[in-house]
């Protein structure tokens, strides 16, 4: 690495953590990333559920450019016609079910979030805010409120106080539905939990929590910020497991590898937005038009390419050839969202360092460090599966 290029980027960017990977990033094609020595790695996160359609896909790369050359941003968010805005957002309305036709564009997962606890207290007029235990949905602060506690106390502890009025119940478990009353506004949950180590809906829970909104006219939020655009092996996870929110929030794949998030619900819903205060939400860069530029060709590309039917097939393969393994206690698995459960700690981070070795990027969950993601592009193909899967075992063996 370039000695120089590593000081400045501890010393002028601003840091996560005390022990960043420190792999510098030379270029990136397809499932794969490159050092300027020459160094492969396999990208088996994505940037964490980002790059669907992999690294530099020539589709998207076309669009950008296309785009930049038309216009960048012209005017804040919601006051122009762009076409960029309007055609993203009519096709990906024309692939969800009905009343979830009207999508806020913004920059980000966490400005999803926030936009939408905001939406659901406009329109019910109520407060109060039920969030799931070791949920994660950003770090901003409201995100960061919502975030599960008393797991997410870590995380969230040290910026108290925060949104009063959040409570948190456990997911899969029904008989804690009564915390959702006549004063919720709102149930925000992922329909599986990602950084609790890709925790699966067990049969009907979705649904009961459907129901409860129901009964008591609170609004349904899902989280699909990870699970989105195809990575389950539905467009969207509300449609593999038959229950449709009331506001859906879209980030990481939605923008093809550029920043964009957005809300997307009924235009009944989003209009509340609209008056009493006018400008109820709003955003200067929300859906820069290079950004919906990126985010439609990369769409275009999953639906030309027919990615979403092959995601099962491709996450029961690394099952397949990962499942057997002596170290390997149990794959959690939806599509090619996948935890790899080591059963402990010290393995796992041993792990993380022969992956840094031998060329794998996997990481692990911010409230399950006994796991390893794998969630790689939808692009990878059954060759690369395996011998990401041979590196995978050698690194396994060693442990």
């Amino acid at each position: 690495m370039n000695t120089i290029l590593r000081k400045q980027f501890l010393t002028h960017v601003g840091q996560t953590s005390p022990s960043p990977m420190l792999v510098e990033v030379e270029r990136a094609e397809g499932v794969f990333f490159y050092t300027p020595e020459g160094k492969r790695y396999f990208d088996l996160i994505s940037g964490v559920s980002v790059s669907n359609v992999g690294h530099a896909n020539p589709q998207v790369v076309e669009a950008v450019c296309a785009q930049a050359r038309d216009y960048m941003h012209v005017m804040v968010y919601g006051e122009m016609v762009e076409r960029p805005h309007v055609e993203y957002a009519t096709r990906i309305c024309s692939l969800l079910p009905e009343g979830l036709d009207s999508v806020y564009f913004l920059n980000s997962g966490a400005e999803a979030v926030e936009g939408a606890l905001k939406l659901a207290k406009r329109y019910t007029g109520r407060g109060e805010i039920v969030s799931m235990r070791r949920a994660y949905h950003g770090s901003t602060h409201g995100s960061l409120s919502i975030m599960g506690a008393p797991e997410g106390e870590y995380y969230k502890g040290a910026f108290r106080p925060l949104l009063p009025g959040v409570t948190s119940i456990e997911f899969n478990h029904t008989e804690q539905l009564s915390a959702i009353t006549r004063s919720t506004a709102c149930v925000i949950m992922e329909p599986v939990q990602g950084e609790a180590g890709v925790r699966l809906p067990d049969q009907g829970w979705l649904q009961a929590v459907r129901q409860r909104c129901d009964e008591v006219g609170a609004l349904l939020i899902f989280d699909e910020i990870q699970t989105g655009l195809g990575r389950t092996g539905e467009m969207f996870a509300l449609q593999k497991y038959g229950v449709v929110p009331d506001i859906v929030c879209v980030a990481k794949a939605f923008g093809g590898g550029m920043p964009l998030g957005g809300f997307i619900s009924s235009h009944t819903i989003m209009n509340s937005l609209t008056c009493a205060p006018v400008l109820g939400h709003i955003s200067t860069f929300g859906g820069h038009p290079v950004c919906c530029a990126a985010g439609l060709a990369a769409l275009n590309y999953i639906l030309d390419n027919r990615l979403v039917e092959q995601v099962e097939a491709k996450g029961a393969l690394y099952e397949e050839l990962l499942g057997g393994h002596p170290q390997v206690l149990e794959i959690r698995r939806s599509g090619l969202l996948m935890a790899v459960e080591l059963g402990a700690s010290d393995k796992l981070y041993r792990m993380m360092e022969l992956f840094k070795q031998e060329g794998i990027l996997s990481d692990w969950f911010l409230f399950c460090d006994t796991a390893f993601r794998i969630s790689p592009p939808l692009t990878i193909t059954n060759d690369e599966i395996r011998a990401s899967v041979e590196i995978i075992n050698h690194c396994l063996n060693q442990l």
